[in-house]
């Protein structure tokens, strides 16, 4: 299993996983959204995205958004995107995908990641909570729904 920076040529492929990613969250399938979200965020240099390669086969891919802390004036990352493909599920290759994300993130000065889950999904709660990961009991997060 080889994980690497996700290059624009990587598009195609991507966006077949993306689609299933998006299709987990209860979201309708529409392969050419997604290849035109990913290749704006490629564009736009809006996001820094790796993906688990076996052999020639895209498996799964993490997706990190830059922010920043006023707190601390440092850099965060937003852990947004995480998925692999089911038949490989259970085979480390999400573990080998946050390694990734977090040396990145070490790597660009970060002061930390952050993420969400689904309250539902507990093996991704697993996954995390196994990597030190903390949920977050003092602050409560809010968002506001625009569309």
């Amino acid at each position: 299993m080889r994980i690497s920076l996700a290059q624009a040529e990587h598009i195609d492929h991507l966006a077949v996983l993306f689609d299933q990613y998006r299709v987990f969250y209860n979201q309708a399938s529409d392969l050419d959204a997604a290849k035109q979200f990913l290749d704006e965020r490629f564009q736009h240099r809006d996001s820094v995205i790796f993906v688990a390669m076996d052999n020639q086969n895209m498996v799964g891919f993490t997706q990190l958004y830059p922010s920043f802390s006023s707190v601390s004036m440092q850099r965060v990352w937003i852990l947004n995107d995480l998925f692999v493909a089911e038949n490989y599920r259970k085979q480390g290759v999400a573990n080998l995908l946050m390694d990734a994300a977090e040396q990145y993130a070490q790597d660009t000065g970060a002061v930390r990641i952050v993420l969400a889950t689904q309250i539902t999904n507990t093996a991704a709660q697993t996954l995390y909570e196994s990597r030190n990961y903390v949920r977050d009991e003092a602050f409560y997060h809010y968002a506001l729904r625009l569309h």
